[in-house]
């Protein structure tokens, strides 16, 4: 096949125009992200039973929802957390499984439960991660909140209509209301209850089909409709008909309104009222196409938007994209063009040309491989393509660099491109063969991180796949085209390259390589003996792990917790008391950044949404910031953190504040302990022992658990005899209930919105303990009796939330860490060793596991280790079929554990940690470094075979190889130094890995040129080495 390609005049041309348009063709479907997607595997079921404590809700929605889940298969998890009127579980799916048929069998099962409480609604289940978040879009304007509201519906409607924004969702609003409030005393004037005012309203609102009329010449529909749809409508509802005519309508004592029903759902932007419209997008879209359509369509709507209304664009992640994108887009330009250089000066301009022209043709072969998968352009993707710049080069360069010697030794262009392929394919593809051991070992990488991280080989794999084709088919057509033009003259750089290459082949690594074999033992003590040293790096703390490398966003946020039950304004002061102390550290960056611009670009607060305490009310709150893009601005997100934390302080009456960065990636929280048992209140103060532990380590923050006291609460119940006064439990509950908790009366649509007709007693009447001793019941003759005459009314409080996991109620303690003063791993492992063993003595009946980064870190390096040590396996059994020996293979392999030398050292003198990304860099340069391996003892076992003693042999060896290893190496690491040493924030999660490549193979292009010799005249020693 090689020669029919290299003599067929078309066919090598025809297989490059092939793979070129396939690219070209497949390109435009790449859709472009942050981060490859995590595959969705929960499903959320929620149930609303309005008013119910958080302990019920456990008992009569969790329990039966874990009971209706028993069955399913492929569940690895089943979590659900009970709070006031809410339940809340989850179902996590065993990763591999099929998603959709869980999300089936899941809501198969919650629709056959029967016995929720009777006043719940009904279940909703939705499957989670479905979406990826793109940005915000802020409605601020001096306007009535029905109006932004009205304008939010309508913006929404006609972006949608725009195309190219797939989803939208309004925020800030909760449910739109007519509400009608009666005052108390009223109630007791006209011996009227709640209920008596709904049931006259459904009698008299009402839009009902009467049946139809059949006339000679057409059918005539019969219709009532005189439903009420405003608050005028309304205040004509006839309450109170009297004997003698006279009527009391609900305009006459009640206070109807169109507003909203929680004073708590509401948004400051900019400290102005403010609708959001969050747009996400699903794994179908583009986020740059979704951000550009949102912009060119809010460009146009600000012309025309109503007057006093201001439209922006915040939290926009596609920054982030499009940023990295183009930062990777410009390293890998910068990393080619170093490539090309480097074979120009070793092979000549017209050669190089052709030995680069794989670059390309193999990318864009690769781009359809990756279509056809369903694979996108994001930064671990454009990773890869980046580290195979200089691996696929490998096998390209071998063959260019033995079709030159064909050359020089006098063969024709043609019959030396041949002949020159031909010797090297046995070795080119068995070194193929290897990296796709390797490389194909981690393509089934477990876990959220594993997820992430497995995209680069499968792309690197995709890559020199097409390179493979690419180098035996079309390659050796174009070095016989460029060698038959080529005049043999060098230019004087070139011979100057030629030269010095030629004095350290002579005059270093030969004299050396001998020095190694002659001394082969010393030699391997001497390796053995830095390898033990890397490591003892990592062993005594040198070098630390941490899951996944610290980013710098652009987005940061401060969590507000109150004690339940706080009033709005309580918590609208704490969040003034916090924007200020963002304010003033803004005030003090500012003539730091670069033209004096403020370093807080939008603040947006919303009120009853704490995502990270899973809690909603008037008691939490949600600041958000929009900093000056990392690339700009001269401060680190993480110091800009501290600063805002210790500007604000301690606050009186308040939980906790959370200030955090939007996590970017997925690690996962450097803190996340669960305290499983069945004792709340000894989860409870375990969980405060183990916050206060942790609280003694540097650089921790944000210790918080997820146990905290609900609202208080006044819990009635009969007194003995009540019955006989006519009364029963139902009666009085239902009285309380609608009077206090409201009435939905019914529902009625108003354009595009719902709304809900709800009646309840005054606030005003209702705002102290005092009214619920007033209260009246009223009977069914309309006499009233006072509640305190036939109920016992105590005081008592429960929790907030009640978590359980697999049946099982469950504590978390949470935390952050600033990566710069302490690392996570290391307090956790003290922590499991010094402290876990007195909190299991003190608290028997509590079980401790450890969730977060470390769960994810070590789920994801136990199928990391599991995949490489089978590609390892797959690496001797091909080896020990081409060497035809059980034990060769071995001199190939045993110099892949002294990569972590050179891959250790680097991340040392680069100052990072250890991480997955490293792990990953250095299981790809296992890859790198066997392959240069086999091709060193192929040719040991050549010359061997030419009666040369084993140690002659070996330094022969490496004299011939050096030229050829020392190029694969150096266009490994050349294509690689842009990024290695990017200077930009958006890299940093790239660096580590680059680190672990450029400089182990940096330190293993010495190990093969001299331990491998070594290694296999030790080998001679015992009569193992076998004669090719």
């Amino acid at each position: 096949m090689i020669e029919y390609f290299a003599r067929h005049p078309t066919a090598a041309n025809l297989v490059m125009i092939a793979l070129i348009a396939a690219g070209v063709f497949a390109a435009p479907f790449l859709q472009r992200e942050t981060f490859p997607r995590v595959e969705p595997n929960r499903v959320e079921i929620q149930v609303l039973n309005p008013g119910t404590r958080a302990e019920d809700v456990e008992e009569a929605i969790c329990q039966r929802i874990e009971d209706a889940l028993d069955g399913i298969d492929n569940v690895s998890e089943i979590s659900c957390a009970s709070r006031e009127g809410r339940a809340r579980a989850v179902a996590e799916m065993v990763e591999g499984s099929n998603f959709d048929r869980f999300t089936t069998d899941i809501r198969t099962e919650i629709d056959a439960v029967a016995d929720f409480p009777s006043q719940a609604e009904e279940p909703v289940v939705k499957q989670l991660g479905r979406t990826d978040f793109v940005a915000s879009i802020a409605l601020t304007g001096a306007v009535a909140k029905p109006d932004l509201k009205a304008y939010a519906e309508d913006l929404k409607r006609r972006m949608l209509r725009h195309g190219g924004i797939p989803k939208i969702e309004i925020k800030g609003f909760s449910d739109h209301q007519i509400r009608i409030e009666l005052p108390d005393a009223t109630i007791r004037q006209y011996g009227i209850s709640i209920s008596d005012v709904a049931r006259a309203i459904q009698r008299q609102s009402l839009d009902l089909p009467s049946g139809n009329i059949q006339t000679r010449d057409q059918d005539v529909l019969i219709r009532f409709a005189d439903e009420r749809k405003t608050p005028d409508e309304f205040r004509d509802v006839v309450v109170v008909a009297g004997a003698g005519g006279g009527q009391i309508r609900l305009g006459d004592i009640a206070k109807i309104s169109d507003r909203f029903d929680l004073d708590e759902a509401k948004i400051l932007f900019n400290g102005k009222p403010a609708a959001i419209l969050d747009i996400t997008k699903t794994e179908t879209e583009d986020t740059l196409d979704v951000i550009d359509a949102i912009n060119d369509f809010i460009d146009i709507e600000r012309l025309t938007s109503p007057p006093g209304i201001e439209i922006v664009v915040t939290n926009d992640v596609s920054s982030i994209v499009r940023g990295r994108l183009q930062l990777l887009m410009s390293n890998g330009g910068q990393g080619f063009v170093l490539v090309v250089l480097v074979l120009w000066l070793f092979f000549g301009f017209r050669y190089a040309f052709w030995v680069a022209a794989g670059l390309p043709v193999s990318f864009l072969g690769a781009a359809a491989f990756m279509v056809a998968v369903g694979y996108t352009i994001n930064m671990l993707t454009m990773v890869g393509l980046l580290i195979v710049i200089g691996l696929l080069m490998d096998d390209a360069i071998v063959i260019a660099e033995n079709v030159a010697a064909k050359r020089r030794e006098g063969k024709e262009p043609l019959e030396a491109a041949i002949e020159g392929t031909k010797q090297v394919l046995p070795s080119v593809f068995a070194s193929f063969a290897t990296t796709i051991c390797i490389f194909g070992s981690l393509a089934f990488l477990k876990g959220d991180i594993g997820q992430i991280l497995r995209v680069v080989p499968v792309v690197m794999l995709f890559v020199l796949i097409v390179s493979l084709v690419e180098a035996f088919f079309i390659l050796p057509k174009h070095l016989a085209h460029a060698l038959a033009k080529d005049d043999g003259k060098s230019t004087r750089v070139q011979q100057a390259v030629d030269r010095g290459v030629d004095w350290v082949r002579d005059r270093v690594v030969t004299p050396v390589a001998i020095a190694a074999v002659r001394w082969r033992y010393l030699t391997i003590g001497i390796a053995i003996g830095l390898m033990l040293l890397a490591i003892s790096s990592i062993a005594g703390g040198l070098l630390k792990f941490s899951a996944f490398p610290d980013l710098d966003g652009n987005v940061m946020t401060a969590r507000i917790l109150l004690p339940q039950g706080t009033p709005l304004r309580r918590t609208e002061q704490t969040v003034n008391l916090v924007n200020s102390a963002l304010m003033r550290i803004n005030d003090e960056l500012k003539p730091k950044q670069p033209g004096g611009a403020s370093l807080v670009e939008n603040v947006a607060v919303k009120f009853n949404e704490n995502s990270g305490a899973n809690e909603a009310g008037a008691h939490v709150a949600t600041v958000t910031v929009d900093l000056l893009d990392s690339e700009t601005r001269t401060s680190r997100i993480d110091d800009v953190i501290a600063m805002w934390r210790e500007e604000t302080g301690e606050l009186a009456d308040v939980i906790s504040v959370t200030f955090t960065e939007a996590q970017i990636g997925p690690a996962g929280l450097a803190f996340d302990i669960r305290l499983t048992g069945e004792d709340l209140n000894e989860l409870k103060a375990a969980a405060l022992e183990l916050t206060d532990w942790l609280d003694g380590y540097r650089g921790t923050s944000n210790l918080t658990d997820d146990l905290r006291p609900g609202k208080p609460e006044l819990r009635i119940r009969l007194k003995d005899g009540a019955s006989t006064l006519g009364v029963d439990a139902r009666q009085i509950a239902d009285q309380l209930r609608a009077a206090f908790f409201g009435t939905k009366v019914s529902e009625i649509q108003r354009g595009p919105e719902a709304y809900e007709i709800d009646v309840r007693i005054d606030p005003a009447s209702k705002d102290s303990l005092a009214d619920i001793d007033n209260f009246v019941i009223t009977q069914t003759d309309g006499s009233v009796i006072p509640l305190t005459a036939i109920a016992v009314v105590n005081t008592g409080r429960g929790y907030s939330r009640i978590n359980r996991i697999d049946r099982r109620r469950t504590v978390t303690v949470q935390g952050d860490i600033d990566v710069t003063v302490a690392n996570a791993n290391e307090i956790l492992r003290d922590t499991k060793n010094r402290f876990f063993p007195e909190l299991a003595e003190r608290f028997p009946g509590v079980n401790v596991s450890l969730q977060g980064q470390n769960k994810e870190a070590q789920t994801t390096q136990r199928s990391m280790l599991g995949g490489f040590v089978l590609g390892l396996i797959g690496v001797y059994l091909l080896l020990s079929f081409q060497f035809r020996s059980y034990v060769e293979p071995l001199v190939v392999m045993i110099i892949i554990p002294f990569a972590l030398v050179g891959a250790i050292i680097g991340h040392i003198l680069m100052g990072l940690d250890f991480t997955m990304p490293s792990m990953l860099g250095f299981v790809a340069l296992a890859g790198v470094v066997v392959n240069d391996s086999i091709l060193l003892v192929n040719f040991i076992k050549h010359y061997h075979g030419e009666t040369k003693s084993v140690p002659e042999a070996a330094s022969q060896a490496s004299r011939a190889r050096f030229r050829a290893i020392l190029l694969t190496s150096l266009t490994t690491i050349v294509g690689l130094l842009p990024l290695l040493f990017e200077t930009s924030i958006q890299a940093q999660i790239l660096v580590p890995l680059v680190t672990s490549l450029a400089f182990g193979l940096m330190a293993t292009t010495v190990l093969v040129l001299f331990l491998v010799p070594a290694i296999y005249s030790v080998l001679d020693d015992f009569g193992l080495a076998k004669v090719d």
